[in-house]
């Protein structure tokens, strides 16, 4: 059994479908999809900042003494199905998703009854949307679900009043914000718990190794759930389950510890926005090369999107995540299931990426630009005359190499029409018997 302690919690494994998983969706969805301008932080920005665009927004668009509780009614829904969303999801390859429970805002997209009338049961929607999407993922694909739910809550009394008694005081935990996180866990038996959100407040006032003891020893999930590292100032790359170090996290070298780049499709917003343009949205070959990176070396990918407050997948978000889907196709046995070669990526020729699978013996070369001499080489394989083979994935024929010294290698590609490509955006070398 785990003990409430970092030391005891920290030992526990990573159960092994995470690791495997490698790519996910987050789906940052609330009541600030509303007014889906400049940002989730909508609220924050207009009330607390009061930051001049914000202001100005509402004074344009909405009468005098319009709250953001106001909002919240408009938070309608009334396009969201969530067997589309689930077929979207399982299109794009991903084989986990999460899903916004609660933001800071403290709108709850479940009934619970710790947020009296600020949930999508009550208000909005008058629709269980975690229960709604969570039957569905599970009826209609193989993706494992999971929920994001944030500890604190911008303008909530209780939290202000332990805030302003420096966190001596636990009010808001105690009756809001820990009942909410054994309700999800009871009631939906998500596989990842995505916390976020402290306000400040260590762990302690959380009492994060509490719930956490309680996740691993004796909740319905407890031998399958992964949890990440934000459960309270101070825990970020330290403590939890694995490292999301900071938002768009992308080291570009090996950690020793499991991590996770959480980025977004549209580069300005984690929730939909009304105001992005066509070059705030990441193109698929910058997708495809955060995808590689962040495996090579190490990391799962969790790429995000933002409904729309009336419930749809925007079709530039639907567009990307099937275009991954597209290229996992061809390329996904360089993904999944992999583990860090040696060297993450090449010394030679840049924008090439390495990945290992340990059941074929296998080192995957993945390569972003495909060479106008049709000649690719790479500085790191060791390539033994009589026994490596080199297979481009989703192409038949071996292809020639020649070794090049000690170490490294010169592949010929085929020579290939547009057409006749495996893929685009990125191809993947299958090197088996190399040293």
């Amino acid at each position: 059994r785990y003990e409430p302690t970092w030391g005891s919690l920290d030992a526990r494994p990573l159960p092994d479908w995470f690791d495997e998983a490698k790519f996910g969706v987050f789906i940052h969805w609330g009541v600030f999809s509303v007014p889906s301008f400049g940002s989730e932080w909508f609220w924050w920005y207009w009330q607390k900042e009061k930051r001049e665009p914000y202001v100005k927004f509402m004074d344009t668009n909405y009468p005098p003494g319009f709250s953001y509780e106001d909002f919240g009614p408009l938070f309608t829904a009334e396009f969201f199905d969530p067997n589309q969303w689930a077929d979207i999801l399982k299109a794009s390859g991903a084989k986990y998703v999460v899903l916004t429970s609660k933001h800071h805002e403290g709108f709850t997209l479940w009934g619970s009854k710790y947020s009296w009338n600020w949930n999508a049961v009550d208000v909005g929607p008058k629709r269980d949307l975690v229960s709604e999407l969570a039957t569905s993922v599970r009826n209609r694909t193989d993706l494992h679900f999971g929920l994001y739910h944030s500890l604190f809550e911008w303008f909530n009394p209780l939290f202000l009043e332990d805030a302003t008694n420096a966190f001596k005081t636990r009010k808001f935990p105690t009756s809001k914000s820990l009942p909410e996180l054994y309700e999800i866990v009871t009631k939906y038996q998500p596989e990842v718990i995505w916390s976020d959100g402290d306000g400040n407040a260590p762990d302690t006032y959380w009492n994060s190794t509490g719930f956490l003891a309680w996740l691993y020893n004796d909740s319905p999930v407890r031998d399958t759930v992964v949890t990440n590292d934000r459960w309270g100032a101070g825990s970020m790359c330290a403590h939890g389950g694995f490292y999301t170090c900071s938002d768009r996290y992308n080291p570009g070298h090996l950690l020793p510890h499991k991590w996770e780049n959480c980025m977004t499709i549209d580069r300005g917003s984690w929730g939909y926005r009304r105001d992005a343009q066509l070059h705030d949205y990441l193109a698929i070959e910058d997708l495809v090369k955060q995808l590689v990176e962040t495996v090579s070396c190490g990391g799962n990918l969790l790429m995000n999107i933002g409904p729309t407050h009336d419930g749809r997948i925007a079709v530039v978000f639907e567009e990307r995540l099937r275009q991954v889907g597209a290229w996992l196709k061809v390329n996904g046995e360089a993904i999944y299931r992999t583990k860090p070669w040696r060297a993450q990526n090449d010394t030679v020729t840049p924008g090439v990426w390495y990945t290992f699978s340990p059941e074929e013996g296998k080192v995957n070369a993945i390569f972003l630009n495909w060479p106008v001499s049709g000649i690719l080489e790479l500085g790191e394989p060791q390539a033994k005359l009589g026994e490596t083979q080199v297979k481009l994935a989703g192409y038949k024929e071996l292809l020639k190499w020649v070794a090049l010294g000690e170490k490294g290698m010169v592949i010929a590609l085929p020579q290939l029409t547009p057409q006749q490509l495996p893929c685009q955006w990125g191809w993947t070398l299958q090197l088996t018997d190399v040293n």
